[in-house]
């Protein structure tokens, strides 16, 4: 999928047969002559095979990637990816790629079905991988856009009797992910960036289900507005990506192995306005340019605080992208650290942040919460 650098509506659906553009928004990557990835759009998971070598009463795995490349990707590139399991040989495999202007992305998905089972394994643990760019064409030497390690671990399928002892549904671990959050701005889809939207996205691991946010200035929710007694343009969270297994599981994994990144969107909260217009029937909206300062979300998931995110917001709405650009995040998104309250996570790890973030690569700057 190709589109143009900038930021996409947290519910709009990526399809490699859609093609979305959007203004750019000065985001750094647009600034680049070679591609870049986007870190935080790359997702890896263990495709479970209900074979290995033949044997169906054993299961093994290959990965399943997507990810978004920021352009220029040139006419007659290849992007293919190449992962190692210990003791193994290098296994590469293609993904769908398309010329690329400069100022624009292309987002693929490749590897599960169409990597042969014959090149599977059994084995769990830190796997090594390596997105790449090859151009025959221009007779180059290949190009390698990001290198990263995920760790592959297993649980039991949810079948049952002795032919189901060695059916393992594998899974990549994404704790990682959870201590980490992001804060951004979206245009509009009809006033695009002279009135952007505002979003906020977390991680949890879990069904990613009955979220209901709350946005706190200086100790006062805000964002809310109301009609004849009823509550107009509310807040509301989904999740934009979901990663775990390929297959059902037991009870033996905490939230049987799956994470999901669900993003917090306001209607009624806005970055600035530039359009001139008056406010509507139902009042203003709340501008974060005309409110400098401190702020917090509160997140009740089943009706239990789950999570706070802290941020700040400077003069006339803008914000800090420092440790996204510093990091090469390949986008302009403020990255926060997340409070985990309570206990509907299930135990996961608090220290995978330090070393596994984004599969390997621990952002600098950077501090989880305790």
């Amino acid at each position: 999928m190709r589109n143009k650098i900038g930021f996409i509506s947290a519910f709009t659906l990526l399809t490699l047969a859609a093609i979305c553009l959007f203004p750019s928004t000065g985001n750094s990557a647009a600034s680049q002559d070679q591609p870049t990835i986007v870190k935080d759009s790359i997702q890896l998971t263990a495709f479970t095979n209900n074979s290995y070598r033949g044997n169906y009463d054993a299961w093994s795995w290959v990965p399943k990637i997507e990810f978004r490349v920021n352009g220029p990707i040139a006419s007659g590139s290849q992007l293919y990816v190449e992962y190692t399991v210990p003791g193994g040989a290098p296994v590469k495999f293609d993904c769908a790629t398309e010329e690329t202007q400069k100022g624009r992305w292309w987002k693929t998905e490749c590897g599960g079905r169409d990597i042969p089972e014959a090149k599977s394994t059994t084995y769990t643990g830190p796997v090594n991988f390596a997105i790449k760019m090859r151009n025959e064409l221009a007779g180059g030497a290949d190009a390698t856009l990001f290198t990263g390690k995920a760790k592959v671990g297993k649980v039991h399928s949810n079948e049952a009797g002795p032919k189901a002892v060695n059916k393992w549904v594998y899974y990549v671990d994404h704790d990682w992910n959870l201590p980490i959050g992001y804060v951004y701005l979206t245009p509009d889809d009809l006033k695009g960036w002279d009135r952007p939207d505002f979003h906020v996205a977390f991680w949890v691991r879990g069904e990613a289900v009955r979220f209901q946010p709350h946005l706190f200035y200086q100790g006062k929710e805000v964002g809310k507005k109301s009609f004849e007694g009823e509550e107009v343009g509310k807040a509301g969270c989904e999740s934009d990506v979901e990663n775990g297994t390929t297959h059902f599981v037991d009870d033996s994994v905490p939230q049987k192995a799956k994470w999901a990144r669900v993003v917090c969107s306001f209607p009624n909260v806005k970055g600035w306005d530039k359009t001139g217009e008056e406010a509507g029937m139902f009042g203003p909206l709340y501008l974060l340019s005309a409110n400098p300062g401190e702020y917090e979300l509160k997140v009740l998931w089943n009706n239990h605080l789950a999570r706070s995110v802290k941020f700040t917001v400077g003069s006339g709405g803008k914000l800090d992208y420092n440790i996204a650009s510093s990091n090469k995040l390949g986008r302009d998104r403020v990255i926060v650290p997340v409070q985990i309250v309570g206990d509907q996570d299930g135990q996961w790890d608090r220290t995978a942040w330090k070393t596994e973030a984004f599969y390997g690569n621990p952002l600098t700057g950077f501090t989880a919460l305790p």
